[in-house]
């Protein structure tokens, strides 16, 4: 519900197109619909609760009729606790949070939370990010996260990497790479990379003949410096990076194009039977 997300933006911000959208992706086979009122791209700058709460309150109430006496689920996508508040009042059960700091609010709405790994926030994130070993950093950050959510109350508590929150391509690929380590902390894992900007790089590389990246090139994949597939042609890598997420044992995976992935999830996990 924003005028300016990285590659949807301004497609379903009204009313009645997200309703038609939340339409096509029950019909699609969708889980889980996530309503956002504040861009996390980066650069994205910060938006007032009250704005916030107009955009995605009467989407969610909205849906949440239409999802009735299904088993589909709304999330609301936030980092403001008052908006937390409104959307789970209107009808969602999830609460979506890039700052990884709403474990109380869901633990007072007894509602499930997913916390994601953010470093810095939106305005700086890719500005030059720097870790040690992001692998061992994210899982214990999330860990820890999570640990708290439990203590305080939370019965359902998911984790997500980040994938492209303050990560270079290297930072990307280290954290998919090892995303079984992640699993391994017993939390169900949520992995969002479906049309994110690394897999604009890799696709680019691949038609262009590259190749892979080699270990050397890959720290100085940053924002800007190399050629990038557009946001609407990055449709097959974000296919095969969530199989691989499910692959690795992720249990939700955030996705643009439904149908497919739907399709897709049912093939690895053999509930299509070939004649």
């Amino acid at each position: 519900m924003t005028p300016d997300s990285f590659s949807d933006g301004g497609e379903h911000d009204s009313l009645q197109q997200a309703l038609l959208h939340g339409e096509l992706m029950l019909a699609q086979g969708a889980q889980v619909i996530d309503v956002g009122g504040e861009s996390t791209r980066p650069g994205a700058q910060p938006v007032d609760p009250s704005d916030e709460q107009r955009r995605v309150v009467p989407v969610i109430e909205a849906l949440a009729d239409l999802l009735a006496g299904t088993s589909v689920r709304l999330s609301i996508d936030t980092r403001n606790a008052s908006t937390a508040i409104a959307a789970v009042g209107a009808g969602a059960s999830l609460i979506n949070d890039v700052s990884a700091s709403l474990w109380g609010t869901a633990a007072d709405l007894g509602v499930g939370w997913v916390a994601m790994h953010m470093q810095a926030d939106p305005r700086t994130m890719q500005n030059a990010p720097v870790y040690e070993d992001v692998v061992s950093e994210v899982r214990a950050f999330l860990a820890e996260r999570a640990g708290q959510a439990v203590a305080a109350g939370v019965e359902e508590v998911w984790v997500d990497p980040g994938i492209g929150f303050g990560k270079t391509t290297k930072h990307n690929l280290d954290l998919l790479g090892h995303l079984d380590q992640l699993v391994a902390e017993g939390f169900p894992v949520v992995v969002g990379t479906s049309r994110k900007r690394f897999l604009g790089e890799l696709i680019a590389r691949s038609d262009d003949g590259l190749g892979p990246f080699t270990e050397a090139e890959l720290p100085s994949a940053l924002p800007g410096e190399t050629r990038l597939v557009p946001t609407n042609e990055r449709a097959d890598g974000s296919l095969a990076t969530a199989m691989w997420a499910l692959i690795q044992g992720a249990q939700m995976v955030r996705v643009h194009e439904v149908e497919s992935a739907v399709q897709a999830a049912k093939i690895l996990s053999g509930n299509i039977l070939i004649p």
